[in-house]
C-alpha cells in the first residue's frame, strides 16, 4: 500500500506540476490531516481539490459576482480613482458584463482550476478505492467536490463540465442534463462520505445540504431566461426530504449569537455545515472579508498598525431600506441581531488594553470610533500604562482637514456619491487577530452553507406547495433562535409569502455569497437600482470569458457564449 501511495503522490505532483515544497504544504493542510500518517498521504491527493477554495471566496472573485451584481452590494471609484479597475464593478452592478471582465475570468478560472484537480485526483484514488476503505472516502469526497463546482459553473454561467479522462475533451452540459447530472453525481457519493469531518471537508449533511439547494435552484437552472420558473412538486419534495435530513439527523445546531457563525472560532461551530477552513496554520487563509470593506483609516487589532481597511464594497439603498421597512419607527439595530452588534465599549477614559479591544459586528454606519494615530498606518496613541486611545476616527483619504469616517447611506457612481464617506459598511467576520496587513492570516472558516439556509429553503419549498403556516414556522424558528442578547432577537412574524421570505433571506445570509442567485430564483434580478436600469433576463446568466472561449477555438462549436454578450 505504502508504494502505491507514493507512486500517486509523484502522479498528482507531475500533473500540477508542483515543487516538493507545494506538496509538502499540502500535507500538512490541517483541514485534511492528522499525525502522519499513510492516510494523511492519500489525503495529500485529495488536498488540491479543496485548496483553492479561499482563493475562490476572495472578495474579488465569487464574492463580487454575487454580491456587486445584485441589490445588496455597490463599489464606485472611491474619491474617483481607488477600486475603478477599469470598470469591472461597474460592469457587474449595472449588469453590463463584457467577456473580458477580468473579476469574471478570475472566478472561471479558479472553477476551472478546480474541476481539473478533481479528476485528476479522481483518476488517481479510483484503483486505490478498490482496496482501501479511506481511499474510498476520498474518492467520494473529490467527486462530490467535482459535483459543487460545477453546480457553481451551472448557476454562474449555465454550463457544467462532465469529464472522467485527463486527457479526454470535456462534454459541456447545459439546463436539464447538466441538472442531472450533479444530482447523480451528488447521490452517488453520499454513502460513502463521513459525517464527523466538516465544515471544512465534504460530509454527508454537506452533500444533502448542496442537494437541497440543486432542487430548490433546479427550475432557474433548467431555463435560466423564463418568464415564470417552473418549482416542480417533485424537486420541491426533494428539499423538504433532504432538508429535514439535515435538521433531523445531523449533529448541527442553531447558533444563539449569530454573529459566531462568523467568528475566528467559528470551525467548531455547530451551524456550519460546510465551509472554507481558514484556521490560521493554513497558508492560503485570508481576512479580505473583513478588510475589504472597511475604512483605510480603519484598524482592526490595536497590535499590527498596518492592518487598515481599504474602502471597498458597501451596502446599497435599497438594501438597507428593506430593513427600514421591515421594523418601521424602529432602528433596525435596536430590533434585530443579525443587524449590529456593539462590541466596542469604549471605557470613561477612552482607553482600553489591547486585550479588550474588540470590532463592532454587522452593518456599520455613521461616525465611526477607533484607534487613533497620527497618519496613515503610523503608530496608535497610548498612554502612560500602554493601553490604546479610542475616539473618532479620521479619515485620511478625504481632503478636508477636519474629516472623520463618517460613512453615509447615500452611493453611488456620481463624483459626490463615490466619495470614501459613502455607503455603509459591513463587518460580518470578525477581523483576524493575527493579520498583520488586514488582508492576510485569517482565521474565521467562511461559510458555504449552514444550518440556517436549510430552513430557510425548506420554508420556501413548503410555499411553493401552498403550506404557507409551515413556511412561517421554519422562518421563525430560525428568528427566534438567536437568544444570546434577548433584547434584539427578532420577534416572530405573523404573516409569509415569497417576498416577505425574500426579505428575510437578505436579513440572514448578507454578505455570504448568495444574494445573486437568491434574486434570480425570487424574479427580483431584473428590478432597478440607482445605478442600475437593465432588465434583460440574459444577463442572469454571466458571460464565458474571451479567454475561455479562444483556448477552445480549435474545436469549432466546442464552447459557445451565452446569449446577448
Amino acid at each position: 500500500m505504502k508504494n502505491t501511495i507514493k507512486t500517486a503522490i509523484l502522479i498528482v505532483a507531475l500533473l500540477f506540476n508542483w515543487s516538493c515544497t507545494d506538496l509538502e504544504e499540502q500535507v500538512l493542510d490541517e483541514s485534511l490531516t492528522g499525525n502522519v500518517s499513510e492516510d494523511e498521504l492519500v489525503t495529500s491527493v485529495v488536498a488540491p481539490v479543496y485548496s483553492n477554495l479561499s482563493r475562490l471566496f476572495l472578495h474579488t472573485h465569487l464574492f463580487c459576482l454575487q454580491i456587486i451584481s445584485s441589490d445588496e452590494g455597490i463599489l464606485p471609484a472611491r474619491g474617483g480613482k481607488d477600486w475603478y479597475d477599469g470598470g469591472v464593478f461597474y460592469q457587474l452592478h449595472q449588469h453590463e458584463c463584457l467577456p473580458t471582465n477580468a473579476k469574471i475570468r478570475d472566478t472561471w478560472n479558479d472553477l476551472t482550476n478546480m474541476l481539473s484537480r478533481s479528476v485528476s485526483a479522481i483518476e488517481t484514488l479510483t484503483p486505490m478505492a478498490e482496496t482501501d476503505a479511506s481511499a474510498k472516502t476520498f474518492l467520494a469526497e473529490v467527486r462530490g467536490m467535482r459535483a459543487y463546482y460545477n453546480m457553481m459553473m451551472l448557476d454562474l454561467w449555465g454550463v457544467a463540465f462532465q469529464k472522467e479522462d485527463p486527457n479526454a475533451l470535456s462534454v459541456v452540459l447545459r439546463g436539464e442534463d447538466a441538472v442531472d447530472y450533479i444530482r447523480s453525481e451528488f447521490e452517488a457519493v453520499i454513502g460513502d462520505l463521513k459525517t464527523d469531518v466538516g465544515p471544512g471537508r465534504l460530509t454527508k449533511g454537506a452533500v444533502y445540504a448542496l442537494l437541497t439547494r440543486l432542487h430548490m435552484n433546479a427550475a432557474v437552472w433548467r431555463d435560466p431566461y423564463a418568464t415564470n420558473f417552473n418549482f416542480t412538486d417533485a424537486d420541491m419534495d426533494k428539499v423538504i426530504e433532504y432538508s429535514t435530513k439535515v435538521i433531523n439527523e445531523y449533529d448541527y445546531e442553531m447558533s444563539p449569537e449569530y454573529f459566531e457563525c462568523f467568528a475566528n472560532d467559528n470551525h467548531t461551530n455547530k451551524e456550519l455545515i460546510f465551509a472554507v477552513d481558514q484556521r490560521p496554520d493554513l497558508s492560503s487563509s485570508h481576512n479580505r472579508m473583513c478588510y475589504w470593506s472597511m475604512s483605510g483609516s480603519f484598524y482592526g487589532n490595536p497590535l499590527f498598525p498596518d492592518g487598515d481597511g481599504t474602502d471597498g464594497g458597501a451596502i446599497t439603498q435599497e438594501f438597507y431600506q428593506s430593513w427600514v421597512d421591515a421594523y418601521g419607527d424602529v432602528d433596525p439595530a435596536d430590533a434585530d441581531c443579525r443587524f449590529f452588534w456593539e462590541r466596542l465599549i469604549i471605557p470613561e477614559d477612552s482607553t482600553i488594553a489591547a486585550e479588550d479591544f474588540k470590532l463592532n459586528r454587522g452593518i456599520y454606519r455613521g461616525l465611526q470610533y477607533g484607534l487613533q494615530n497620527d497618519g496613515h498606518k503610523q503608530p496608535f496613541h497610548v498612554d502612560a500604562e500602554g493601553e490604546y486611545y479610542i475616539g473618532p476616527v479620521k479619515d485620511v483619504r478625504r481632503a478636508a482637514a477636519d474629516a472623520y469616517v463618517d460613512y453615509l447611506l447615500e452611493v453611488d457612481f456620481t463624483a459626490e456619491g463615490s466619495d470614501y464617506n459613502r455607503g455603509y459598511r459591513v463587518e460580518k467576520y470578525e477581523w483576524s487577530s493575527v493579520s498583520t496587513n488586514g488582508t492576510n492570516k485569517g482565521e474565521h472558516d467562511l461559510v458555504i452553507v449552514r444550518l440556517a439556509d436549510m430552513y430557510m429553503l425548506r420554508a420556501e419549498a413548503k410555499l411553493h406547495k401552498g403550506d404557507k403556516d409551515g413556511a412561517l414556522t421554519d422562518v421563525n424558528f430560525v428568528r427566534t433562535s438567536r437568544t444570546a442578547r434577548l433584547e434584539v432577537t427578532p420577534p416572530a412574524l405573523t404573516d409569509m409569502n415569497l417576498d416577505i421570505l425574500f426579505r428575510e433571506r437578505g436579513f440572514e445570509f448578507y454578505w455570504e455569497h448568495q444574494r445573486r442567485t437568491d434574486m434570480i430564483r425570487f424574479g427580483k434580478y431584473e428590478d432597478p437600482l440607482i445605478e442600475k436600469t437593465n432588465n434583460d433576463v440574459r444577463k442572469r446568466l454571466f458571460p464565458i470569458p474571451q479567454t475561455a472561449i479562444d483556448g477552445t477555438s480549435v474545436v469549432d462549436g466546442y464552447l459557445v457564449q451565452n446569449e446577448s454578450y
